[in-house]
């Protein structure tokens, strides 16, 4: 299942919500999560975060 995730998501039919949502569904573990959006961050649950 990841390689189709990770596939969407460099494609771009994937959105870092969707990444979100695969994850707390179980989809997708923790740590193919943040490898997937780049977090090295062991505790890491945001995302995204922006300042204005």
């Amino acid at each position: 299942m990841f390689s189709y995730v990770q596939n969407y998501y460099a494609m771009g039919l994937y959105t870092t919500d969707d990444l979100a949502t695969l994850k707390n569904g179980g989809m997708i573990t923790l740590d193919e999560y943040n490898q997937l959006i780049g977090d090295t961050t062991p505790d890491s649950q945001s995302t995204s975060e922006s300042t204005s």
